[in-house]
This record gives structure tokens, sequence and C-alpha cells, in this order.
């Protein structure tokens, strides 16, 4: 992180509160536990602010305490992809961490978000001391690879249905973001820029996501009803017949259920 990036100017240690939304400090015991927590730091990222930056050198390993990221990377062309959203609870780039390599991706803050990052050396230390802190990244880059796979596989997704309901999916994604909860806090707006569908079009996917009752619009958030039907199935013949339906009018077909303005 560079020394003129906004998160590491307003750097300071974390609130008891602020460390009690940190997942893995809680595997954490004796010396340890307490290694960790004189180390970690909180810097606060406005909508914009690139806590990463590809090609840079790699100097804490990072998490979200509050807010929502999103984690992208570019081709020789110039085209943006988007990997995917990182919302609270969620810690990333150990892969990077451990190689000790210039970063692959972008890192953006969608939002006004708090972000935690724990210094390199820091963290070989834990790993090379802690099991149980070396089982928690064993298990976070299990589910990463888990991730990546099925981001590939969204990216080549021409339905939005299918995009937007994949994407919910792996933003509830319980071992990588436990910070979630039932209710995803996200916006409209925020969601299309991490499935990369204009806003009408994520609009329709929710509507449609609603009607099937798989996900419930609530104030501020999405809560998912049928966590297990997003990545069944179920949505493929969702999607299946929306496309149909939407090729026999020849026009998009707008979802029968209104959103509420602030999702």
């Amino acid at each position: 992180m560079s020394q003129d990036n906004p998160i590491y100017q307003s750097r300071r240690p974390p609130s008891p509160t602020e460390l009690a939304d940190i997942p893995w400090l809680t595997r954490l015991t004796g010396e340890h536990h307490a290694l960790a927590c004189r180390h970690v730091l909180v810097g606060e990222a406005s909508p914009g602010d690139l806590v990463c930056r590809m090609g840079r050198p790699v100097t804490y390993w990072f998490g979200v305490v509050d807010g929502l990221l999103k984690m992208s990377g570019e081709n020789a062309e110039g085209q943006v992809m988007t990997f995917t959203g990182l919302p609270p609870g969620g810690w990333f780039g150990e892969g990077t961490v451990i190689k000790r390599e210039p970063y692959r991706y972008n890192v953006q803050a969608l939002r006004k978000s708090l972000v935690a990052g724990l210094p390199v050396d820091i963290f070989h230390k834990l790993l090379d001391e802690s099991l149980d802190f070396n089982r928690f990244i064993m298990h976070q880059l299990n589910e990463r690879l888990g991730q990546f796979i099925a981001a590939r596989q969204i990216d080549r997704m021409n339905n939005p249905e299918q995009r937007v309901a994949r994407s919910l999916a792996a933003l509830f994604n319980p071992t990588l973001f436990p910070g979630v909860g039932q209710v995803l806090k996200i916006t409209q707006q925020e969601l299309s820029y991490l499935v990369g569908l204009s806003r009408q079009r994520v609009n329709e996917a929710l509507n449609a996501l609603e009607a099937a009752q798989m996900i419930r619009v609530e104030y501020g958030g999405l809560r998912i009803l049928d966590a297990q039907a997003l990545t069944s199935n179920k949505i493929d013949d969702l999607a299946d017949f929306l496309t149909a339906s939407r090729r026999s009018q020849g026009r998009p077909q707008s979802g029968t259920i209104k959103l509420k303005p602030t999702v």
C-alpha cells in the first residue's frame, strides 16, 4: 500500500468492536491472538479508492470490516473482468501474500468502506507458527478456487437471471463472507457493477428471482430465500423460460414486481 493511498493515511488501530468483526481472529489463541491484535490496522476507503492496484507490491493481507469492494482485472486489450464482490467479513489476496508477488488485480471500493490489514511479515509469522491460522488459510484458498471457477462461468453467461442469481449466491458464501448474514446490503447500481449488466437488466432479473421466491427485496438490501435454487436447475429453467418469452415478444420483458427504491 503506497503512502499516498487514502487508506494508508487514515490507518489506525481497530476498536474492540471492529476486532470482533474479524472472523479469523477468533480461531487464534494466546500469543498468536495477541500478536495479530497488536498489528492489525484499519482504514477508510471512499467510493472509487483503490485498496490494491495491479502491479504494486503486496504489503498487507486485507479484509472488509464494513462496506463493499470489487475485485477486477484487465487483459492486454484493456477489457475489464470483475472477479468478485467483497462484502463484510471477506478477507482476500492470501495467495498473493503467501508468494509475496505484485498484485494481479485491482480492488476498488464501491461505497464508503472500512478495510482492515495485517502486515505481510506478521501474516507469514502466523503461517509458520499457528496451526489454526494455517487451517483457516487452507479453507480460504479452497473456497477461493471454487469462487473463481464460478466467476469464469458467470462471465460466459448471456442470460441476466443466471448471471445475477449466481453472483448473489457467491456473495452469500458463509465461508468467504461470514459478515453478510441473512441480508446483503447492496444497491441496484452496485450489483450492476459486480454483475456487468445495466441497472435495467439487473432490475428485471431481481424482479424475476423475487417472483420465483428465490430472493426478497428488503429495505436497503436483499434476502436469500432459497440459496440452493440460485445455483440449481431451477434458475436455469426460469432463465430459459424468460429468454423464450422475450424472444417471442421481440423485446426485453419487464419484471412483474416493482423494486423498492433503495435497492
